[in-house]
């Protein structure tokens, strides 16, 4: 397995957690977490569109482990999820303050994640 393979992995087995927090019982997780009143069927629905979307990217990661043809566009993928889940945090620090210390936690994960799978393009193309 290569070292594009095992990141890949590791990110995707990082977010199934976090997918499922986010979907399976939403009312409790962000809930009671963040403060997040989720009882209302719209909140507890984009919560859980959140989650698919997460989940559908951790297949598609784990494919791009698996398939040589994918793994690059996989990186791009993953390094654009990353990256811009901190670009929306960044600009809420801007914007709305300092959130929960834990989402600060996210922030720096994405943005060590993503600059990760930006080297490992780079690197991919000099090779």
């Amino acid at each position: 397995m290569t070292r594009d393979s095992i990141f890949l992995v590791i990110t995707a087995i990082g977010l199934i957690p976090i997918a499922l927090s986010y979907g399976l019982l939403p009312e409790k997780s962000p809930g009671s977490v963040f403060a997040i009143d989720a009882n209302s069927i719209n909140t507890v629905h984009m919560f859980r569109a959140i989650m698919g979307l997460y989940l559908g990217l951790v297949i598609f990661w784990i494919a791009g482990a698996k398939s040589e043809s994918l793994r690059i566009p996989a990186l791009w993928s993953l390094t654009f999820f990353m990256l811009g889940l901190a670009a929306g945090r960044v600009a809420s620090l801007v914007i709305d303050g300092m959130p929960h210390p834990l989402l600060l936690v996210f922030l720096v994960l994405e943005l060590v994640f993503g600059f990760i799978g930006y080297y490992l393009i780079r690197r991919s193309r000099v090779n």
